[in-house]
């Protein structure tokens, strides 16, 4: 209670003490004197960011133990609830600042674009946008103004979308969601190609999203390419759905992975044809198959479903036996990654998010449209992704046995 009393009688003596000093006889001079402090309160920030980055403040040189400086400043125009500020941001000589309470790009910090950004992130649309900023905060805001606000963001996108990837990743789970565009005044489907992966420190990130035409191998290739064009050098398993071509692709730009092809696509595939008479005793059966102890036991339980159903169903169990090698990679691994990689649920559930950030729209534009909310959502969905893998340590210890030489565990 006293340090309460204490912090607002200091505030009341800085009050009377800017009051002094500004003297303001209306509301619109008090205005004034707000937006003095706080750009004025910016600069000062900035100038601690710098002094942070550099480890020394500005004409300290006796304390300085950096071969970079600083190099002047750039004028910078934002917009705040208070009217427009003119502030300067300080440069480094090796142009590695990056300030973070005025962010590159950043041109707007009353927060209303944060506001319309975290709103267009969550799928409402841009006349949705509209409507809410009018009832609630009495903001007058044009769809146009909005679409404008939002692209703001593409920068950061295309940014995130070229950055280096990690030399080595644990899994990779590759798949693709599909979105209508406008194009040549027809509405078309273009698949959305989406890597995400699993460090080897055991946390998820998603890799990039990649618009294209329809899914094929072709593309996917392409899509592998850049990752290993943008710093991937080797992935130890990828999970994937049954595309053909798909194996290949991957082989062909990264030859040592090991492909497990998703168990849940395989048994859909397999079950299409299926009377539905027989559905529940075939899953029954199947499920002896996928959820056998081992490999060898699992094949036992194929042959016996061939014997029952093989003469009824054949390429039901053609389609197991043909994909075999990549359905069955699972089996050699321990019950906490074998969780992991036999399905593509954990990409299917981010696509699963995604759709519901597209669903709003009954088509886009353009692809540029269509990337720039997939990018929003994705950050926003990802900004809970901050805890490893369940069980992460014994994984990795299997891991840099099953794949020595290629996983270097960190002291």
């Amino acid at each position: 209670m006293r340090e309460k009393n204490e912090d607002k009688k200091r505030r009341s003596e800085l009050i009377k003490q800017l009051l002094k000093e500004y003297q303001p006889k209306n509301a619109t001079e008090l205005q004034d004197m707000l937006k003095d402090l706080l750009g004025d309160t910016l600069q000062g920030m900035l100038e601690t960011e710098m002094d942070d980055k550099l480890g020394y403040s500005k004409y300290d040189y006796k304390n300085k133990e950096t071969e970079n400086s600083r190099n002047g400043y750039s004028k910078k125009t934002v917009t705040s609830n208070l009217g427009d500020l003119e502030i300067n941001v300080s440069r480094d000589r090796e142009g590695e600042f990056e300030p973070q309470v005025v962010k590159k790009h950043q041109n707007d910090v009353s927060g209303i674009d944060e506001q319309i950004i975290s709103m267009y992130a969550k799928g409402m649309s841009t006349r949705d946008i509209e409507t809410h900023l009018k009832d609630v905060y009495g903001v007058n805001a044009s769809s146009t103004l909005i679409s404008k606000i939002t692209d703001k963001i593409l920068p950061l996108a295309r940014e995130w979308q070229s950055r280096p990837l990690e030399s080595v990743y644990a899994i990779v789970f590759l798949d693709a969601l599909h979105c209508s565009v406008r194009k040549d005044g027809q509405v078309v489907k273009k698949a959305v190609y989406i890597a995400l992966g699993i460090t080897l420190e055991g946390f998820k990130e998603i890799l990039g999203m990649w618009i294209g035409e329809n899914e094929s191998s072709r593309f996917w290739l392409n899509v592998l390419n850049e990752m290993k064009n943008r710093g991937t050098k080797d992935i130890l398993i990828a999970s994937v759905d049954n595309l053909a071509g798909f194996s290949e692709a991957i082989k062909a730009v990264f030859p040592k992975t090991e492909i497990q092809k998703c168990i849940i696509h395989q048994i859909r595939n397999s079950t299409k044809y299926v009377s539905y008479k027989d559905i529940k005793q075939f899953m029954a059966d199947l499920k002896l198959v996928y959820q056998a102890a081992t490999e060898a036991q699992a094949l036992d339980m194929l042959d016996r479903m061939d014997e029952k159903w093989g003469q009824k169903y054949p390429s039901s169990i053609k389609s197991w036996r043909a994909n075999w090698n990549e359905l069955a990679t699972f089996f050699k691994y321990p019950g906490e990654l074998r969780r992991i990689i036999y399905t593509t649920n954990s990409i299917e559930n981010f696509n699963r998010q995604m759709r519901k950030v597209t669903k709003t729209r009954s088509s886009f534009p353009d692809d540029e449209s269509l990337f720039k909310l997939l990018y929003l959502g994705m950050m926003d969905v990802t900004r809970k992704w901050t805890g490893k893998i369940y069980g992460w340590c014994q994984i990795l210890d299997q891991l840099a046995i099953y794949f020595e030489g290629r996983v270097e565990l960190n002291d």
